[in-house]
C-alpha cells in the first residue's frame, strides 16, 4: 500500500478556520494566485505557535518550540546552523501526516523563488502543476515577484548556501523512507522542472539551482547505497559457501533488492532532472544559469562516472566549449581538467577527446585570459596522458610570445613540462630521470627552444621570462659558466648556442635581481617587500660569486663577437661591487674594467658601446675607496682616447681618406655623451669645419656630426644654468656654438628638402634635422630664460625657418610604408622614423616653443593620414590643448582647411588647365577631411557637448563663413567637415544655424549651377531632417527638456537564441574590436538623430591600438627627442615639461 494511504492526516487546530475566514483556494480552474497573510499560512502541525516565552527544559522541546516558531522560508533566510535539526523534525511531521507537511514545502519552494504563493494539503491532490505555474508567471508579469538570490540585503547574503543546504539534508534525511515514496520528491520535481521552464528569469534561476542540487544529493545517496550494495553482495556470496538456502541467505537477497531498486530510482530521478532541467537550461540566455549547469554537470561526472561518464552526458561539456560567455567556457574547461586528472577517467575519454581536442587547443587562445590559461592547463592534462600529437601544439608555441602575462607564464610552464622537463614522455624513467633533472639537459632542451628564435633577441628574451620561473636551470650560474667556458662538454654549443646562452644568462641575472625583462603593459614601478629585496640581494650575492674569477675568462674568449658582447659586458651592472673588496679580488675587477674599454674600442655597433658606457658608468659611480678611483680614471682614459681616436680621423678624412673610422668614433662619442659630459671644446670647430668642407659626406657621418654638436652644446648649457656665476666668456662661448649649429642646420634644411624620397640615407638625413632642430629650439625657447640673466640666450625660430622645416617634416610623414619598412632593423631606425619627426613637431607646439596658430593646425591636420602611431601623438597632443585652454576651434577649423584646401587647389589647377578632375584624387581628399572631421567631432562627447557648446558652436559659423567665402567652389567643406559638428549641437542652435545658411542664399539662383551647389543642398537637408526628428521627440513628451537616451537603434549580428549550437564559438567577440576610421565611417551613415539618442557610453569610439602599443610609443618618445642615457635626466630636471621621465608621456 502506497505511503500516502497509510499516514493519518493529522488535524491542526485552527486550519480550516484559517481556510475558511480567508477563502483561500487553489483550484487549478482559477489561473489566480492564492495570497494569504504569512502568519496564516499552514507552517505548524501538531503544535500551535507560541507567543511566549519558550521552555527550555530539555532538548526536544527546545528543538520543537524553534520549529514551531519558523516557517521554512524562514529558516531558509536566517541561521543555517540549526537546517539539519529542522528539517529531521519536518521529516518526521511529513511521516506523520504529508499533505501539509507537503503544502508547506511547495509553498516554501515558491517563496524561494521570490513569490508569496499558498498551497493547502487537503486540495493537493487536485492541484494542477501547470495551473500553478501559470499563475506565479501571472505574479511575475504583475511584478509581485522579489530576487531573494540577488539580493544586497544582509539578510539574504546566506539565501543560496541555506538554500543548497536544505535540500541536501531533506535528501539525506529522507534516504531511508520520503526519498522512494513516489510522491515527495515526485511532486518537489515537477514543480521544478516546470520553473525552471518559465519566462521570469528568477524564477529559473531558483529553480535551476534547486533541481541541479537535488541531483547533487541524489548522487550522495547513490553512492551510499551502492557501497552497501557492495558489502551485501560479498555478504552473499560468502553466506552461499556456507549454505545454500537459508534466512540469511533469504534476509540478504532481499536487501541486495532493495538496494539496488533504490539505486534504480535514484538514478531515474537523476534522469528525470536532466533531461527536464538541465538540457534545456544548459543554454539558458542568463550565461550564469548556464555555469550553474555545466558546473554542476562537472561535479555529477567526476563523483558518479558509473551513471554519468558516458559520451551522453560528456557531449554538453563539449559543447559549451564554444559557449558565447567566458565564465560558461571557463567552467567546461575547469570540469574537463577535473575529469582527466582522474586516471581512470582517461580511457572513456579517449572518443571525446578525439572529437574536442582542437577546440580545447584554440581555447589557449581564447579573448578571455582566464579561459586561456585554465585551457592552457586542461591541455597539459591531455599531454600527460598522450592524447595529443605534438604536431598539434604549433600554435600553442606561438603563444610563448603572446601579449598578456597570464597566458605567456602558463605557456611557459606547459613549455618546461613537456618539452625541457620531459614530465610527460613515459620513456623518462630510471637513471634517464635523473639525468633529465640535471641542468645541462635542461638548459640543453632550452637552446634546442631558443634557435627557433636565434635571428630575434626580443623574442627570445620572452620566451626566457616564460619559463624562468619553472626552471631552475636558469639559475644556476655555475653550470651556465661552465658551458660557456666549455668545462663540461655534456652538449655541444654552436656559434648560435653560444650567443642564445649568454643571452639567457644576461636575462636570468636580471630576473633574480627583481629587473623586468619584458615590458609590463601597464609601465608602472615595480615595489617589493623587504623579504624580496632580501632575496634579490642573496641572488645578486651568488651571481657575483659565481663571476667573480669567470667573468674576466668569458670577456676575453668572447671579446670579438659582436652579438654576445653586449649582453655579457652588462652583466656587470648587476653584480655587487663590495665583495670584490672582502674577497680581495681587486686584480679581477681591475682586468674586468680594462676588458670592457678594450671592447669599448673594439666595435662600433650600437647595442656594444650602450653596454660598455653602462657597466663602466656603474663601475664609477657603484664601487667604493680604491676600485672606484680606478674606474674613473679607466674611464677618463677612454674619454682621452676617444678625442685622440677623433682628431686622428678628422685629418685622416681632411686628407682625402676613407670616413668609416670618423663614423665609428663619432658613433663612440655620442654613445658617451648620452650618459655623460666630454670634454671636447677643442674639436667643437674641427667638427664645423669638417661639416662645412665635405658636404658631399656620407649623411649617416653628419648626422653623428649634428648630433654629437647637438649634445655639446646641451651639457654646455647645463654646466651654465646650474652655475653659481656664470662668465661673460663661458656665454659667449655657448652663444657662438649655438648658432654655428643652427646655421649648419638650416643649410641641410634647405639642402635636404629636395630629397629624392627614395634616397634612404636622406631620409634620414633629413629625419635628424628636424628632431635635432626641435631639439634646440625645445632648450633656448624664450620662456625659459626671460626676465633672466640668461635672456640673451632666449631663442625664437622666424616664420620662415618655420615653414621650412615643415614642409621637410611632411616629407618624411609621406614616405612610404614599404620605404620606412625597409630600414626598420637598421641602428638608431627608431630615431630616424616617421613618428619621431611627429612626437618632435608636436613637442614644439606642446612647450610653446613656437606660436601654435601655424605649426598646430597644420600637425592635427595630419590625425588620419598615417597610420595608429601618429594618430596617438596627434590625439596626445589635442589634449595638452585642452588642458591649456588653447583657442581649440580655431586650430580644429584650421586643419580642416588645410586639409580641403588639397581638394580645392585640384580641383581649380584642372579646371585652369581644361583638363577632366581625377575623380579618385578628389575623392580621396574629400575622404581625408571628412575623416578628421569625424575624429575631431569624436572628441566632444557626452557631458562635453554641453561644456563646449560655444566652442562647436563656433567652429559650425566658421566653417560655414568659410564654405561660402568662395561659394560654390568651397561648398564641399559644409558636408566634408561642418556636418559632424553640427550633429553636436542641441536642436535650437540647429534650428538658427539653417536660417542663417538658407538667408546666404535668398538672392542666388542655385539652379545655375546645380552640381556646384549639390553640398549645400545636401547640408540644409540634413539639418531639416535633425531639427524635425528631434522636435518629434519633444512633442511626443510633451515639452520636456531631456532628449531620449537609448540604445542606437541598430541590428546586432548575434543570434538571440541558437547560441550553443555544436560549431558555434565565441568568435562573435573576437569580432567585436574595430578601427577608429572603421566606426567613424559606420557611425557615419547612420542618422544624425541616431547619434543624438544614444546614451553617452555609445559615443566613445574605441582606439584602434592596444595599451601595449601606447606604451610602446609614449616610451619611444623620450627615445626619440633626447635618446637614451642620464643625459635625458639632468637635463629633463630643468628644461621642458613637454615629455616626462620613465616612459611616460607628457600631457600638459
Amino acid at each position: 500500500m502506497a505511503p500516502e494511504t497509510t499516514v493519518r492526516r493529522s488535524k491542526r487546530k485552527g486550519n480550516g478556520a484559517t481556510v475558511e475566514d480567508h477563502d483561500r483556494t487553489s483550484d487549478a480552474s482559477d489561473q489566480s494566485p492564492n495570497r494569504v497573510d504569512p502568519e496564516g499560512s499552514p507552517d505548524d502541525f501538531d503544535e500551535i505557535r507560541p507567543r511566549t516565552k519558550r521552555s527550555r527544559a530539555s532538548e526536544g522541546t527546545s528543538g520543537s518550540a524553534q520549529r514551531g516558531q519558523l516557517s521554512l522560508m524562514e529558516l531558509i533566510k536566517g541561521n543555517g546552523k540549526i537546517i539539519p535539526q529542522v528539517v529531521k523534525l519536518w521529516v518526521e511531521q511529513y511521516e506523520k501526516d504529508a499533505k501539509p507537511a507537503m503544502a508547506e514545502l511547495l509553498t516554501m519552494l515558491f517563496e524561494a523563488c521570490g513569490a508569496k504563493y499558498y498551497i493547502q494539503g487537503e486540495s493537493l491532490d487536485e492541484i494542477d502543476v501547470d495551473d500553478v505555474v501559470i499563475a506565479l508567471v501571472n505574479l511575475a508579469r504583475r511584478g509581485e515577484v522579489e530576487d531573494y538570490q540577488s539580493s544586497k540585503k544582509k539578510e539574504f547574503k546566506n539565501f543560496k548556501d541555506n538554500l543548497i543546504s536544505f535540500w541536501d539534508n531533506l535528501v539525506v534525511e529522507c534516504q531511508n523512507g520520503p526519498l522512494f515514496d513516489k510522491v515527495l520528491f515526485d511532486k518537489c520535481m515537477d514543480y521544478i522542472i516546470a520553473l525552471s521552464c518559465t519566462p521570469p528569469r528568477v524564477y529559473r534561476q531558483v529553480a535551476s539551482l534547486m533541481g541541479l542540487q537535488l541531483v547533487t544529493s541524489f548522487i550522495s545517496v547513490a553512492k551510499t547505497l551502492g557501497a552497501q550494495r557492495e558489502t551485501t553482495q560479498r555478504q552473499l556470496n560468502a553466506e552461499k559457501k556456507k549454505r545454500v538456502e537459508g534466512p540469511r541467505l533469504e534476509s540478504l537477497n532481499k536487501r541486495l533488492s532493495m538496494t539496488h531498486k533504490n539505486i534504480t530510482d535514484l538514478e531515474d530521478m537523476m534522469r528525470k532532472i536532466f533531461t527536464g532541467l538541465f538540457v534545456h537550461r544548459y543554454r539558458d540566455i542568463d550565461p550564469n544559469i548556464r555555469m550553474a549547469c555545466i558546473q554542476s554537470l562537472g561535479v555529477w561526472i567526476l563523483s558518479y562516472p558509473s551513471f554519468f561518464l558516458q559520451d551522453l552526458y560528456l557531449k554538453y561539456l563539449g559543447w559549451t566549449l564554444n559557449d558565447k560567455s567566458a565564465s560558461v567556457r571557463k567552467a567546461s574547461v575547469l570540469a574537463l581538467q577535473n575529469l582527466y586528472e582522474v586516471d581512470d577517467n582517461v580511457p572513456t575519454l579517449g572518443l571525446f577527446s578525439e572529437r574536442f581536442s582542437n577546440r580545447m587547443i584554440e581555447l589557449a587562445d581564447d579573448i578571455d585570459v582566464s579561459v586561456a590559461v585554465c585551457a592552457i592547463g586542461l591541455v597539459k592534462q591531455l599531454l600527460r596522458h598522450q592524447l595529443l600529437p605534438d604536431d598539434d601544439l604549433g600554435p600553442l608555441y606561438d603563444l610563448l610570445i603572446d601579449d598578456p602575462p597570464e597566458i605567456r607564464r602558463a605557456i611557459g610552464e606547459l613549455v618546461f613540462d613537456h618539452l625541457i622537463a620531459q614530465k610527460f614522455n613515459s620513456s623518462q624513467s630510471g637513471s634517464k630521470g635523473k639525468e633529465s633533472e640535471s641542468s645541462e639537459v635542461h638548459l640543453g632542451r632550452m637552446l634546442q627552444i631558443l634557435r627557433e628564435f636565434s635571428a630575434d633577441p626580443i623574442l627570445s628574451v620572452y620566451v626566457i621570462d616564460d619559463v624562468w620561473e619553472y626552471m631552475k636551470a636558469m639559475k644556476d650560474w655555475k653550470c651556465i659558466i661552465s658551458m660557456l667556458l666549455d668545462e663540461n662538454p655534456l652538449i655541444e654549443l654552436n656559434d648560435d648556442d653560444g650567443t642564445n646562452l649568454i643571452r639567457l644568462l644576461f636575462a636570468s641575472v636580471r630576473k633574480a635581481v627583481g629587473e623586468r625583462i619584458v615590458p609590463a603593459s601597464d609601465n608602472r614601478k615595480q615595489y617589493y617587500n623587504k623579504a624580496q629585496k632580501e632575496v634579490f640581494d642573496n641572488n645578486r650575492r651568488d651571481i657575483t660569486l659565481a663571476m667573480m674569477k669567470n667573468y674576466p675568462l668569458l670577456l676575453r674568449k668572447f671579446m670579438a663577437d659582436k652579438a654576445k658582447v653586449p649582453s655579457l659586458v652588462e652583466i656587470i651592472a648587476y653584480m655587487n661591487l663590495e665583495i670584490y673588496s672582502l674577497k680581495r679580488q681587486e686584480q679581477n675587477f681591475k682586468t674586468i674594467l680594462q676588458l670592457i674599454k678594450d671592447a669599448f674600442f673594439k666595435h662600433g655597433e650600437k647595442e656594444a658601446l650602450r653596454s660598455c658606457v653602462k657597466a663602466i658608468m656603474f663601475c664609477s659611480s657603484e664601487s667604493q675607496g680604491e676600485l672606484q678611483d680606478f674606474a674613473r680614471n679607466k674611464l677618463k682614459d677612454i674619454e682621452d682616447e676617444l678625442i685622440a681616436k677623433l682628431k686622428s680621423a678628422l685629418k685622416a678624412v681632411a686628407g682625402g681618406d676613407d670616413e668609416y673610422s670618423l663614423l665609428v668614433n663619432l658613433k663612440r662619442l655620442y654613445e658617451l655623451q648620452l650618459s655623460k659630459a666630454v670634454p671636447i671644446e677643442s674639436l667643437y670647430e674641427d667638427l664645423v669645419m669638417i661639416l662645412r668642407s665635405f658636404r658631399n659626406m656620407d649623411d649617416e657621418v653628419v648626422s653623428f656630426l649634428l648630433l654629437n654638436m647637438y649634445l655639446h652644446i646641451a651639457w654646455s648649457l647645463h654646466s651654465i644654468v646650474n652655475s653659481e656665476t656664470v662668465s661673460e666668456a663661458s656665454l659667449s662661448s655657448l652663444l657662438l656654438k649655438r648658432n654655428t649649429l643652427f646655421e649648419e642646420l638650416e643649410y641641410f634644411l634647405n639642402t635636404t628638402s629636395g630629397v629624392n624620397e627614395e634616397s634612404k640615407l636622406g631620409n634620414q638625413l633629413a629625419c635628424r634635422v628636424c628632431v635635432i632642430l626641435v631639439d634646440m629650439w625645445c632648450l633656448f625657447r624664450m620662456t625659459i630664460f626671460s626676465s633672466t640673466k640668461l635672456e640673451k640666450l632666449g631663442y625664437c625660430p622666424d616664420a620662415r625657418v618655420l615653414q621650412k622645416f615643415w614642409k621637410l617634416c611632411e616629407q618624411q610623414l609621406n614616405i612610404s610604408d614599404e620605404t620606412e619598412d625597409e630600414d626598420v632593423n637598421k641602428e638608431y631606425a627608431e630615431e630616424t622614423n616617421r613618428d619621431a619627426v611627429m612626437i618632435a613637431a608636436a613637442k614644439l607646439v606642446a612647450t610653446d616653443t613656437v606660436p601654435k596658430e601655424y605649426l598646430g593646425p597644420e600637425i592635427i591636420s595630419h590625425f588620419v593620414m598615417h597610420g595608429t602611431n601618429v594618430a596617438e601623438i596627434v590625439k596626445h597632443l589635442i589634449t595638452v590643448l585642452k588642458k591649456k585652454e588653447d583657442d581649440i576651434p580655431t586650430i580644429f577649423l584650421e586643419a580642416m582647411k588645410r586639409v580641403g584646401l588639397k581638394f580645392w587647389a585640384y580641383n581649380r589647377y584642372a579646371v585652369e588647365l581644361s583638363r577632366s578632375v581625377d575623380k579618385s584624387l578628389t575623392d580621396k581628399s574629400f575622404e581625408e577631411c571628412k575623416d578628421l572631421a569625424i575624429r575631431l567631432s569624436g572628441i566632444f562627447i557626452g557631458a562635453a557637448r554641453n561644456k563646449h557648446r560655444s566652442d562647436i558652436l563656433k567652429i559650425v559659423k566658421e566653417g560655414i563663413e568659410y564654405a561660402f567665402e568662395d561659394a560654390p567652389k568651397q561648398l564641399p567643406f559644409l558636408e566634408s567637415a561642418v556636418l559632424h559638428f553640427v550633429s553636436k549641437l542641441p536642436t535650437p542652435d540647429v534650428l538658427d544655424i539653417l536660417k542663417d545658411v538658407q538667408k546666404r542664399t535668398e538672392n542666388i539662383n542655385t539652379d545655375e549651377d546645380p552640381s556646384g551647389w549639390r553640398p549645400y543642398s545636401l547640408f540644409v537637408e540634413s539639418l531639416r531632417e535633425k531639427y524635425v526628428k528631434n522636435e518629434g521627440i519633444i512633442d511626443e513628451k510633451e515639452g520636456a527638456t531631456v532628449k531620449r537616451r537609448g540604445r542606437p537603434r541598430k541590428r546586432q549580428n548575434i543570434e538571440g537564441k541558437r547560441l550553443f549550437e555544436e560549431h558555434s564559438s565565441s568568435e562573435e567577440e573576437d569580432s567585436i574590436s574595430a578601427s577608429d576610421q572603421e566606426v567613424a565611417r559606420e557611425e557615419e551613415k547612420q542618422d544624425d538623430d541616431e547619434e543624438e539618442d544614444a546614451p553617452l557610453i555609445h559615443s566613445i569610439r574605441p582606439d584602434s591600438c592596444d595599451l601595449g602599443l601606447i606604451w610602446e610609443l609614449k616610451l619611444a618618445c623620450l627615445l626619440l627627442v633626447l635618446s637614451a642615457g642620464n643625459f635625458h635626466e639632468l637635463i629633463l630636471n630643468w628644461e621642458m615639461g613637454c615629455l616626462l621621465q620613465d616612459g611616460h608621456l607628457a600631457s600638459d
